[in-house]
């Protein structure tokens, strides 16, 4: 038997939705030659993780390995699966592989991190295959929520692994290519060991629909509209953007592109040639001279961020554009779980300008670009695998997936962030757990999840926080009184007199019983002064700060 194995391990991506990055390898435990699949980036919230910019995969167990790493195949060009390749460069070094589109998205972010844009390869799509190490890695066009989606055939000594990336069965995606069952049918004929399949809609139990259904209904509500209309949608979205802009087009109205990753992506899509026949836009200057009526601004920020156009329309005024009474706002997009807050914040502000907000609540202006229940069983069928690995969705949909791929008879394995799988024999077995996490960019700054530096942020947040200052003479005596600083924290506490001058006298209290043993030792002195500042804050306002003390010692 060979001592050679074929391993799988996520890093990021399964049991989360982002920051997907899959590794997988062949060779003698422990020298195995690796590639990975994926290097996405997940998004920041207030509650969790507030100030970070963004959130990576912790890839600490590839760093270490990184001169067994051959390269980086990018299954397509949403952020959370190529966000992060830029980011990560200077760690892992090696060749990056992607379709024409996403390749024009990578190289666009490692020119605007100093990295050379030589490092991303274009690939072209299957048959033709990429050789890495042991590996053989073949791009497999599918449909998608963005252009030139692809899953891949990875061929291995010990077998075909098809990893699907996200997909939906789409015949008519507008643009990009239809998910075509034939060539699927094709690949999984010489037979596929493992499928590592896309969980997210595992809970929707309607087969998916095209996005060639949207356009019409989009069209007659804008056709119906009277004052200016705002679509918004996910900027990576290129056939929904061109549905949107050929609305605006057979109403009648000029299109104005708002937000740069809306530019940008539309820009990715017509120098790859994705994109031939979109209808004529206009800049924001020359909008401005444009009847309200004839006008249709399509924006960035269908998820509520908050320096978006979307959301800085529903504020005030964009680049000169302001909504008013009577216009109309359409979400033709999903809200990412999470997001709802800043999404329904943004709606109420539109909705007190009197603005008329239109969701997809309807089911009419919007359609995923995952797989749902249904086609996720014809895909298991058609692949007709070996074994299952569901990936890219939280454990409740990892878990469901894997109890789907049972009901058919075949072998599922929940495998999380940190789970090595060994797949060369007949069935997955688990062969070691590594400690996985996250990488938050903070500032142009990488820090551990668990460095403290968000901990303590967020314990600011909920707390507020007091500066203590002491100084001491060459004796070791107090010179003068303690004061303090506040932030966050109101000014006056329960017994009606201001928190800062009740914190100080009792410092002042402590720092006069204080014996000398205790003025000397540093250490001591801290503690004891952040005790009495967090007790009496509490008795004052039902609070305890988090507290910095400065020792100022005269020498």
């Amino acid at each position: 038997m060979s001592s050679e194995r074929l391993i799988y391990l996520p890093l990021g991506g399964a049991g989360e939705i982002g920051m997907n990055a899959y590794v997988y390898g062949y060779g003698k435990p422990g020298q195995e030659r690796l590639i990975l699949v994926d290097l996405g980036v997940a998004f920041p919230d207030m509650d969790t993780s507030p100030g970070v910019d963004l959130i990576f995969a912790d890839i600490t167990w590839l760093k270490e390995r990184v001169d067994q790493l051959e390269a980086v195949f990018v299954t397509h060009a949403h952020e959370d699966h190529v966000g992060a390749v830029a980011h990560c460069y200077e760690a892992l070094g090696a060749p990056v592989y992607a379709r024409a589109f996403t390749a024009n998205i990578a190289r666009r972010k490692m020119e605007e991190h100093g990295h050379p844009t030589e490092t991303v390869r274009t690939a072209s799509p299957w048959p033709e295959q990429i050789n890495a190490g042991p590996f053989t890695v073949g791009f497999l066009p599918v449909s998608h929520s963005i252009p030139e989606s692809a899953g891949l055939v990875i061929d291995t000594p010990a077998g075909r692994v098809v990893h699907t990336g996200d997909f939906k069965l789409d015949a008519n995606p507008i643009v990009g290519e239809p998910f075509d069952p034939d060539l699927w049918s094709e690949v999984a004929k010489s037979g596929v060991k493992a499928l590592v399949c896309d969980s997210t809609n595992v809970f929707s139990s309607h087969p998916g629909r095209s996005e060639s259904e949207v356009g019409p209904e989009i069209t007659q509500l804008v056709q119906d509209a009277n004052g200016m209309v705002i679509a918004t949608t996910f900027a990576s979205n290129v056939a929904r953007v061109k549905t949107l802009a050929e609305a605006g087009q057979k109403a009648g109205r000029s299109v104005v592109l708002l937000g740069r990753a809306m530019r940008r992506m539309i820009e990715a899509a017509t120098e790859t040639g994705i994109l031939s026949d979109f209808p004529k836009v206009i800049s924001a200057e020359e909008a401005l001279d444009v009847p309200r009526a004839n006008l249709m601004l399509i924006v960035t920020g269908s998820q509520g961020e908050r320096r978006a156009a979307s959301a800085q329309l529903a504020r005030g005024k964009y680049r000169g554009l302001e909504v008013k009474e009577g216009d109309l706002f359409l979400f033709s997009s999903k809200t990412i779980p999470g997001n709802e807050r800043g999404v329904i914040r943004i709606m109420n502000q539109l909705s007190e300008k009197g603005v008329d907000v239109v969701d997809d609540s309807s089911g009419l202006y919007h359609v995923s670009g995952h797989a749902n229940r249904p086609d996720l069983e014809k895909v298991h069928a058609l692949v007709d695998p070996q074994m299952i690995i569901p990936m890219h969705g939280e454990h409740r949909h990892l878990r469901e997936h894997a109890k789907l791929a049972e009901a058919g008879g075949r072998t599922g394995i929940l495998a999380v962030n940190g789970t090595m799988l060994d797949l060369t024999g007949n069935a997955p077995k688990v062969v070691d757990y590594i400690e996985t996490g996250r990488t938050y960019l903070d500032g142009t700054v990488k820090i551990g999840a668990l460095d403290g530096v968000v901990r303590d942020r967020i314990r600011m947040a909920l707390n507020g926080h007091i500066t203590i200052t002491v100084i001491l003479d060459e004796e070791d005596e107090p010179l003068g009184e303690p004061w303090c600083d506040t932030m966050g924290l109101p000014e006056m506490g329960s017994s009606r007199a201001g928190l800062v001058e009740v914190l100080e006298e009792d410092l002042n209290q402590f720092l006069m019983r204080a014996g000398a043993k205790t003025l000397r030792d540093e250490d001591k002195l801290e503690e004891g002064l952040r005790r009495i500042a967090r007790q009496t804050a509490q008795a004052e306002i039902g609070k305890k700060p988090e507290v910095t003390v400065v020792v100022s010692r005269m020498r």
